[in-house]
């Protein structure tokens, strides 16, 4: 099993390329299913999700290439469509549920596995079938597996009010009601911008769709959709995980591709823990001001509030901060799993239920620790670039489901980074 070394070296300087963004590409994709035509992703992520997504699809009957070393996903469904997502696949990430919505809308029937690929939360899928069975689908859970129809021509348009703003499920109810008979209203729908990149791209394919970016999208179904060529917006987690980089270590580091828009709720807390955000014309350039960071409190919230996504990175800047911060997880229960590994570095956090207190210490040492998820490798990796002497992180394959080529990003900021395989 690979391992990652650091060893704290100071401060940071230069560039990094931000990749397209996992979650808005994960939505994509699965768009393919809803149309014969063509569908072409440019400034796509190059990450292990998408190829479990890419598997998939494949499985639903989905012709894929992935060209420009990956940066280009090229998509055709015109063949027949296999209704059936199989456990196997579905069990290795979260986002698999999204061709439900896609496969009931173009085929009216799915049957697809209860998904895996998280250990942060159960997020469960009640909030999807609600809202396909209020458009007039039938679910039935059997042995693991959702079991839907579209009976009497297929679904039709509903207003659906959701009792909390996700992000999955707005994007599996605007696909499915892309196709569907007349017209469907979200209420306190999500407004990421991966649910405006979503809409943005249906458009394109000949949907009919408002208010996206909104907590109120309506959705005109229409006869069919065409293809399009679509450019991924850029991550703006990866964007805020390596905005962290000079905030945490010092030094001076431009985000290529960044946009203040992306992540404004988290530029504000940066400039209150003491670190300046300018916008240039090739993206953000980031700089840490004299002196020890500044104690800031965090609370996650749905977009435009302070992304859960960012929050254990968040954790790893405030461990050095000059006072007490208080972080409290609204999202999703079990997201501090990386708070004792931090404290293995030397950090005083004690964790009480969704809140984390962070009393900050004057340095961190290296040690060995273990990811526990996604943006807890990240974050330990980050501590680690500022700490005394080297840390060893364990358990490193979640890093490659959300993170392209870090190593090589660090490595060209001045990160004394490697990555080992036993």
């Amino acid at each position: 099993m690979d391992r990652i070394i650091v060893t704290g070296n100071g401060p940071v300087q230069g560039q990094i390329a931000i990749a397209g963004a996992k979650n808005a590409c994960l939505a994509l994709m699965p768009a393919c299913l809803l149309s014969e035509e063509p569908l072409t992703l440019t400034n796509a992520p190059r990450l292990s999700d998408i190829k479990t997504m890419t598997e998939l699809l494949r499985s639903l009957g989905a012709e894929i290439s992935a060209l420009s070393d990956g940066q280009v996903v090229a998509m055709s469904c015109h063949g027949a469509v296999n209704h059936v997502a199989e456990y196997d696949i579905v069990r290795k990430m979260r986002a698999s549920n999204l061709v439900l919505g896609p496969l009931l809308a173009r085929e009216g029937r799915a049957v697809v596995s209860l998904p895996g690929g998280c250990a942060i939360g159960a997020r469960p899928m009640d909030i999807h079938t609600d809202g396909l069975e209020k458009m007039g689908a039938t679910i039935e859970l059997k042995e693991g597996y959702l079991h839907a129809e579209a009976p009497g021509g297929g679904l039709k348009g509903a207003a659906i009010d959701f009792p909390f703003a996700s992000v999955g499920a707005t994007e599996n109810i605007m696909m499915a009601a892309t196709l569907a008979k007349g017209t469907t209203v979200i209420n306190n729908a999500a407004r990421e911008p991966e649910i405006v990149d979503l809409a943005s791209c249906l458009r394109k394919m000949g949907a009919q769709i408002e208010g996206d970016g909104t907590s109120t999208i309506t959705i005109e179904g229409v006869e069919r959709l065409g293809g399009a060529t679509h450019q991924v917006v850029t991550d703006r987690i990866e964007l805020g995980t390596y905005m962290l980089a000079p905030a945490i270590c010092g030094g001076e580091v431009e985000c290529l591709g960044g946009q203040i828009g992306l992540v404004e709720s988290f530029v504000e807390k940066l400039h209150l823990a003491g670190v300046d955000v300018e916008e240039t014309d090739k993206g953000l350039k980031v700089a840490r001001r004299n002196g020890r960071i500044k104690a800031v409190d965090v609370k996650t919230e749905p977009f435009p509030g302070f992304p859960t996504d960012l929050q254990a990175q968040m954790m790893a800047l405030l461990c050095t901060a000059e006072g007490t911060s208080v972080l409290e997880e609204t999202i999703f229960e079990n997201r501090f799993m990386h708070a004792p590994e931090l404290v293995r570095m030397g950090a005083d956090i004690d964790v009480h239920g969704g809140t984390a207190t962070v009393r900050g210490v004057e340095k961190l040492k290296g040690a060995p620790v273990m990811a526990t998820d996604l943006r807890a490798s990240v974050s330990l990796i980050l501590a680690a670039m500022a700490a005394e002497g080297e840390t060893v992180v364990n358990r490193v394959y979640h890093l490659d489901r959300g993170y392209e080529k870090v190593v090589r990003k660090l490595s060209g900021i001045g990160a004394q980074i490697e990555r080992v395989s036993e």
